[in-house]
């Protein structure tokens, strides 16, 4: 392990190389527009990728012909991946809509990247999605840069994050992942707000691209006069080059391909990154951003412990969720998306619930889950349950503000899954909690009519003592 500090400059000793080129080879390329995901405008819209009918994302299956498994992948998200064919060192698995059909217009998508000993996910962007990342074995040394600034500068955030950690890596912006260690593999789960997020890896788009970029424009782009133009004259073939014998971190060509951006999401973000000013008298939709001089790596990073079970014990449920929102993590804001641990007790659940502001992807880390959600009030009347059991490594999409449940079946084995949620801030509405815990209590007229039970059952329902089970 390197002693990296979270603001200060790489001090990586790269034992088999010396050419190790710092982040300040930044320069301006092109300008992008950006678009959020298409927003829902019914329950879901699994994706029909026979219709030659062409839209934003995909046209929409026929509502009857939807079954549970249009939200349900083996994905085999528990199981190291194989990072020996990469040169980089690594392998992302994304689940995406390509993959999983029911997450077309529901805003994000979720992937496992391995790390093999001194690997690295190269310097690359995601032009649809911001990334939230939480480490699940080893340790890793990140960062993201941002675009240029009125000043000139493109600032580097860094930080070294241990098994548990939570680290964001704001849109369109350049970012990678590294691992320094010499022999230890390391292992990411990271959710992405976008059914298809895209990745322009940086080197492989610059300099192989095909047909290639024009040696003068590179040439200019990156200061290279004729002493240097050798560097350029196999560009179409630089994705090719052997990282591990040379032992590039960042590789020659560390470029950003951003400048102008013009994003959207929860709410749209207008710049790199706007931190919450929680201290603020200002209210606005979301939080106000703190001065960009006062931001530091630090506003992106939280050593959650995700790694780490919870206590289920306190909650009648039998479940804890340990949410990372904008209240925990303030780089967060109108970054559109959140994370969280959720741990079942044997026989424990996650009680049926909403998240008003939020699409949920899940993958199971232990154990096994049932689960399931119902959609909203049919033409016919109908309200239709899916559910699916979930195995390790398995992944379930739940659509936003649709009621939905997480249930441990084991009689003795505890189970662990990673969510994510496409807001910054997505809400939790526990029906029995929201029914019959309110503060004042909803009438006992209203809840009899509703359920279609006398009063005095009513009674003993708003009598009960109802948790909530969010950290």
């Amino acid at each position: 392990m390197y002693g990296l500090g979270s603001n200060s400059s790489i001090n990586l000793n790269m034992a088999s190389s010396n050419i190790f080129l710092l982040i300040p080879f930044i320069a301006l390329v092109a300008t992008q527009a950006m678009a959020s995901d298409p927003s829902p405008l019914q329950d879901f819209c699994v994706a029909d990728k026979n219709s030659p009918v062409r839209v934003n994302g995909f046209p929409c299956k026929d509502a009857k012909d939807v079954s549970v498994d249009d939200f349900f992948l083996a994905a085999n998200l528990d199981k190291p991946m194989d990072t020996t064919k990469s040169k980089a060192g690594s392998n992302v698995t994304l689940i995406n809509v390509m993959k999983l059909a029911g997450l077309n217009t529901l805003g994000i998508s979720m992937a496992r990247i391995d790390y093999a000993p001194k690997g690295q996910n190269p310097p690359h962007t995601h032009p649809r999605a911001t990334e939230i990342l939480t480490v699940i074995e080893g340790s890793l040394y990140v960062g993201f840069v941002t675009s240029n600034q009125a000043n000139g500068e493109n600032k580097l955030f860094t930080k070294t994050l241990n098994k548990g950690d939570v680290f964001v890596f704001p849109e369109g912006l350049i970012q990678f992942q590294f691992n320094p260690s010499y022999d230890k593999p390391a292992a990411a789960i990271v959710a992405l707000s976008s059914q298809n997020p895209g990745t322009i890896t940086i080197a492989n788009a610059v300099f192989g691209s095909n047909p290639p970029i024009s040696d003068d424009v590179l040439a200019k782009a990156f200061q290279l006069y004729k002493k240097h133009r050798p560097l350029l004259v196999h560009k179409q073939k630089f994705h090719q080059l052997n990282m591990a014998s040379s032992n590039f971190f960042l590789l020659t060509a560390l470029i950003a391909l951003v400048a102008t951006q013009a994003m959207a999401s929860d709410p749209s973000p207008l710049q790199d990154f706007c931190v919450a000013d929680r201290n603020s008298p200002v209210r606005v939709n979301g939080f106000p951003c703190k001065d960009a001089k006062d931001v530091n790596v630090d506003d992106f990073f939280l050593a959650a412990n995700l790694d780490k079970p919870m206590d289920t014990t306190k909650s009648k449920a039998g479940s804890n969720v340990t949410l990372i929102n904008v209240m925990k993590l303030a780089g967060l804001n109108t970054l559109g998306i959140s994370m969280a641990r959720i741990d079942y007790a044997p026989k424990g659940q996650n009680p049926p619930h909403t998240h008003p502001r939020a699409t949920e992807i899940l993958t199971v880390l232990e154990g096994t889950l049932y689960v399931g959600f119902v959609t909203s009030n049919q033409a016919n009347g109908e309200n239709k349950l899916f559910t699916k059991t979930l195995n390790k490594g398995d992944v379930f999409v739940f659509p936003q503000g649709l009621i939905h449940f997480q249930f441990n079946p084991s009689y003795d084995k505890p189970a662990v899954a990673i969510a994510a949620l496409s807001s910054q801030n997505p809400g939790a509405s526990t029906i029995a909690n929201a029914v019959f815990g309110s503060n004042p209590p909803i009438s006992d007229d209203v809840l009899a009519k509703a359920f279609q039970v006398d009063k005095k059952a009513v009674d003993w329902l708003q009598a009960q003592f109802w948790e909530n089970n969010h950290n």
